[in-house]
């Protein structure tokens, strides 16, 4: 079969190769950041900065739509203020981590990325977190009762959501793009896409990814920024540092799929499409 994705504007990055960010003094020469781009393409163009971002309270990930001159103001930074935290950061004198640039990886090896790294994830954490706070709540119930029963009722509803989301991605969506993808590269047969294309069950997905981005901000609300109370045990401070990783996780996870793997994979199936 002839490959049809030929002129089509997505990288065949080879899979597992990864991509050193340059050095930060060179990142502070050449990056223009300006308030009508959206978060996502800063965090697209630069994903070591996502950490930065996040502690600046800049919502990288169900926000990344929003352009970043709204989304600093709403975090309560001004925007001078702003670009002087981010030369900071670009001018560090400190080794970067390696991220891997998957705005360049075609979109099975993404796809594959998240089921390997987040789903697996979130899968071991859930109910791994169910079990700390059942014991949280029997050893602190008497003094930290009312906020513990709105930190499990809060923290049922995440789990009961991410349970059907990550099966709903796993059985429809993710083959569907898979599908799509082997197509288009001359590596398989031209899929039937239930729901008549994959930007339905990706408007599904996005909801969901804005209802458990609500949920995770009122658990952090709650917990008062995961701050721990002067009588916490070991198995109090191991729940709230679960919940910070189940947190930081899921933020990375929808940043992947709502700013790089969905927007492309609608434009990929256009071009199934005319064929």
């Amino acid at each position: 079969m002839k490959n049809v994705r030929e002129g089509v504007p997505f990288a065949n990055g080879e899979m597992g190769k990864r991509k050193k960010t340059p050095h930060p003094e060179a990142i502070a020469k050449t990056t223009v950041i300006h308030p009508d781009q959206t978060v996502a393409d800063l965090v697209i163009q630069h994903p070591e900065w996502r950490e930065r971002l996040e502690t600046m309270g800049i919502d990288y990930c169900c926000g990344g739509k929003h352009p970043l001159g709204e989304a600093v103001k709403a975090a309560g930074i001004e925007w001078p203020a702003f670009l002087a935290l981010m030369n900071e950061t670009s001018a560090a004198k400190t080794v970067d981590p390696v991220y891997e640039n998957w705005n360049e990886a075609p979109l099975s090896v993404l796809v594959d990325h998240i089921l390997e790294k987040h789903h697996t994830f979130t899968k071991e954490q859930l109910p791994r977190l169910d079990g700390l706070l059942a014991k949280v709540r029997v050893a602190h119930g008497v003094k930290h009762g009312e906020m513990l029963t709105r930190l499990q009722s809060l923290y049922d509803g995440l789990h009961a959501e991410l349970d059907t989301h990550l099966m709903k991605e796993e059985q429809i969506l993710f083959p569907a793009i898979k599908g799509i993808d082997a197509f288009v590269n001359g590596k398989g047969e031209k899929p039937v896409v239930q729901c008549g294309s994959v930007a339905n069950p990706i408007r599904q997905m996005e909801a969901e990814h804005d209802s458990a981005g609500g949920a995770l901000a009122g658990i952090r609300q709650t917990t008062d920024s995961y701050r721990l109370p002067a009588d916490a045990c070991l198995t109090f401070k191991a729940l709230y540092d679960g919940l910070q990783a189940l947190e930081a996780d899921l933020h990375e996870h929808i940043h992947l799929e709502n700013n790089i793997l969905f927007p492309k994979s609608i434009k990929l199936e256009e071009v199934m499409f005319r064929y």
